[in-house]
């Protein structure tokens, strides 16, 4: 199975590899490989920062419906009941 950083790592691999095949000028392939790391260490931040909260989001939503499992709705109905005829006698 593939990675995030994988899958960033090929990527920029084939950007530096494209630079290392194209781009003649020593001083501006550095600076393109320097960009080329810097997209890299950014995007792996981003991916890692997304991942941990959609983890996140998903264990809050598990707990949410496991809790909403656990209402005891003939309560909740009588409480309904209660507020409608207590409506109903004004």
């Amino acid at each position: 199975m593939f990675t995030s950083e994988a899958i960033i790592d090929a990527v920029q691999n084939g950007k530096k590899q494209f630079v290392k095949t194209f781009v003649t000028n020593e001083a501006v392939a550095a600076a393109m490989n320097s960009f080329v790391d810097a997209q890299a260490e950014y995007t792996k931040k981003a991916v890692k920062v997304g991942e941990d909260t959609a983890t996140v989001l998903m264990s809050e939503a598990v707990k949410a419906a496991q809790n909403a499992g656990k209402i005891d709705y003939s309560k909740f109905g009588e409480g309904i009941m209660k507020a409608y005829t207590a409506q109903g006698k004004k």
